[in-house]
């Protein structure tokens, strides 16, 4: 769409890149709604060149505030532009809200997967509830003033975890994790010793056997389930997958404002379909059965 703006460039390039990016205007709202129909009735590339320049300064605002993991700003940015063309991808003008408003999700979706998947070797923050953990934990902290080097005392993590609404083992597991940085495996356990890291790890994998099921049964469950969605029409099934099935759901407000909808409206559809797809999965399970009886 505007593959221009999704490279910042080197960090040290970053301030003349936020001086440049002032350059672009801010849109007045009819100047916002003629150019996103432009886009979203006509395909007007120019016109959604527009609409993503014009919101760059937001996306650098918002990367702003993820300066705290470690990470160059210029990528977090990079990767919010990134999430600022897929808001303007999906954005219906018709829906009355403003761009930016719909913008916000997608720019801090796209930074916070980043720094997901680039913060550490290993995978961490899988659920809706981790995520939520490891970018509020520092802020938290500092709230109720728990400086403290190593552990947490107990009645931090207990503050916190009460805040965040996750369990206090959660918050152990990941304070300990983001205070400890990544070691290569290939390191010596001591200084005088050919022995590496890796050497103590123990191979806890499944046999071929046991892995050749389980990928078997994962395939027949994601068939089941694509074929159920099937049974949706296409609100419904877009309204599910966003509330069931991503590990960091999006909110009732964020698809009722998607869709024009109440966020009980936006409830409604989602309880619904997911009784369609429970009876769908059902019925072709029993029918599997019965096949397989006959046979």
């Amino acid at each position: 769409m505007v593959s221009s703006v999704i490279d910042v460039g080197p960090e040290s390039n970053l301030s003349r890149y936020l001086q440049e990016i002032r350059k672009y205007p801010i849109l007045t709202p009819e100047e916002e709604l003629k150019l996103s129909r432009l886009w979203h009735d006509k395909g007007d590339v120019k016109a959604a060149h527009k609409l993503v320049t014009s919101h760059l300064r937001l996306v650098a605002k918002i990367a702003m505030g993820y300066r705290g993991y470690g990470l160059p700003v210029n990528e977090l940015i990079s990767e919010g532009n990134i999430g600022m063309m897929q808001a303007v991808k999906r954005f219906d003008p018709e829906k009355g809200f403003r761009l930016a408003t719909y913008a916000m999700w997608w720019i801090r979706a796209a930074i916070q997967e980043y720094i997901l998947h680039s913060w550490s070797l290993v995978k961490m923050g899988t659920t809706a509830a981790q995520k939520k953990l490891f970018f509020n934990l520092r802020r938290v902290k500092g709230q109720i003033q728990a400086l403290e080097e190593g552990d947490l005392q107990p009645e931090h993590v207990s503050k916190i975890a009460t805040t965040l609404g996750v369990s206090e083992q959660d918050v152990v597991d990941m304070n300990r994790r983001m205070a400890a940085p990544d070691h290569s495996l290939n390191a010596p356990l001591k200084a005088d010793q050919d022995s590496e890291w890796q050497d103590r790890l123990v191979d806890d994998q499944h046999n071929q056997e046991e892995t050749y099921a389980e990928a078997e049964e994962m395939s027949g469950r994601k068939a089941l389930l694509a074929n159920a969605l099937e049974t949706l029409n296409e609100r419904e099934r877009r309204i599910f997958t966003e509330r069931r099935l991503q590990d960091e759901p999006a909110t009732l407000e964020d698809l009722a404002q998607e869709y024009g909808i109440s966020r009980e409206r936006v409830r409604q559809i989602e309880v619904r379909a997911f009784e369609k797809v429970q009876a769908a999965m059902k019925k072709e399970v029993d029918a599997r059965r019965n096949a397989a009886l006959e046979g």
